[in-house]
């Protein structure tokens, strides 16, 4: 029909008078400190690399309101971000390549120091790779004699139990690889990062085992989007 516009594709959006607030959160990001941008800014800026004109806080915005907070997005599915109006797999990459990159970093200062002694760097990178998780992993971290992370082992995907980890195969795996002590990892998709008494009585089977061949269990790390929680630290080990 006579003027009838065209949908616009990924990175084609129409001109906006948007050229100036992106001069603008630029040089917030580059000269405003750590939270001169909101969240849902923090995502407009990242989907300006994929979407080279218009105006990105509403698709910024419906991103932040269907999935919870910037984290949220950064670990979304990229098929669920997709579904977003706006989003294409052009701008989902994007956001799953920042996602990537944090989760690097945060690795690589867990690999250079001994762990006990970076609990917190720990702690940032586990909540980084696993606290958004849909399904239940568990996780083996394998540390040498200077507590220095040798294998980081994808035990199981699904609830935690011995029928699906089975404590003698985690201390010969130890065994195998010259590891000295180990910490349990897993997450709870409920966002609650409470032991469960499952939970709790696989971490004091896998202890015991580990005691007979002299592998140290040094904790077991549970995982939430509410925090996280030490059976180490509640006295459960």
């Amino acid at each position: 029909m006579p003027g009838a516009s065209l949908p616009q594709a990924e990175g084609k959006t129409a001109k906006h008078d948007g050229a100036g607030h992106r001069a603008r959160l630029r040089d917030r990001l580059l000269h405003g400190g750590a939270e001169a941008l909101a969240d849902y800014e923090v995502l407009e800026y990242l989907l300006f690399a994929a979407i080279r004109q218009g105006d990105t806080k509403p698709i910024a915005k419906r991103l932040i309101d269907r999935f919870g907070s910037l984290a949220g997005v950064l670990n979304a599915d990229p098929k669920a971000l997709q579904e977003i109006k706006g989003m294409g797999e052009t701008s989902a990459a994007a956001l799953k390549s920042v996602a990537l990159a944090a989760r690097r970093m945060a690795r690589n200062e867990v690999q250079q120091k001994p762990v006990l002694g970076s609990w917190q760097a720990l702690l940032d990178y586990l909540t980084i790779d696993m606290a958004h998780l849909t399904v239940e992993r568990v996780r083996v971290l394998y540390l040498d004699s200077r507590n220095r992370l040798i294998a980081d082992h994808l035990a199981q995907e699904g609830t935690i139990d011995e029928a699906a980890i089975h404590p003698r195969e985690v201390v010969k795996r130890a065994l195998d690889i010259g590891a000295t002590a180990m910490i349990l990892v897993h997450n709870h998709p409920s966002g609650n990062p409470e032991p469960s008494r499952a939970d709790i009585q696989i971490t004091q089977r896998i202890a015991e085992a580990g005691r007979l061949l002299g592998i140290v269990v040094h904790d077991h790390v549970i995982i939430g989007r509410e925090g996280h929680a030490s059976l180490r630290a509640k006295g459960l080990i």
